[in-house]
């Protein structure tokens, strides 16, 4: 496939599964044997993609991905990017907090034979943390 395709795959990937929720994107444009390896997740399988996916989509229903920035090389494509949205509901165990939110992550994709094989994702957890209330800003000492 050529870069283009590539790109446009993980494209229609932010708009269709993230952007709109819909998950049937999972089963037309990831692999069956698909791996994600994500430090704040653990590595998963499409099983545990598609959890974790319905999970963020729960909490933070009108979640919207901005691509910042979109890179091919051979079979990989990188993709920088802004998720806003408000947590709504129950989020990686926090109970909803009505918070807005906005994170910046980077994410590396692996295509072959027009499929998503693997994501290697990071990121700003700590940010995201302390949007929720879990961790104060920096600065302000707990307790």
């Amino acid at each position: 496939m050529s870069l283009e395709e590539n790109k446009a795959i993980v494209s229609r990937s932010t708009e269709g599964l993230w952007n709109k929720g819909n998950m049937a994107v999972i089963d037309e444009l990831y692999a069956i044997d698909f791996t994600m390896h994500d430090p704040s997740q653990g590595d998963g399988d499409l099983e545990h993609f598609r959890q974790y996916a319905r999970g963020v989509r729960a909490g933070i229903p009108d979640l919207h991905i901005s691509t910042d920035d979109l890179i091919a090389e051979g079979d990989k494509v990188v993709k920088r990017w802004t998720a806003r949205g408000t947590h709504n509901a129950d989020f990686m165990g926090i109970p909803a907090t009505g918070s807005r939110i906005e994170v910046k992550g980077i994410e590396i994709y692996r295509i072959a034979d027009g499929k998503i094989v693997e994501i290697w994702g990071v990121m700003d957890s700590l940010g995201l943390m302390q949007q929720l209330g879990v961790i104060p800003p920096m600065g302000e000492a707990g307790g």
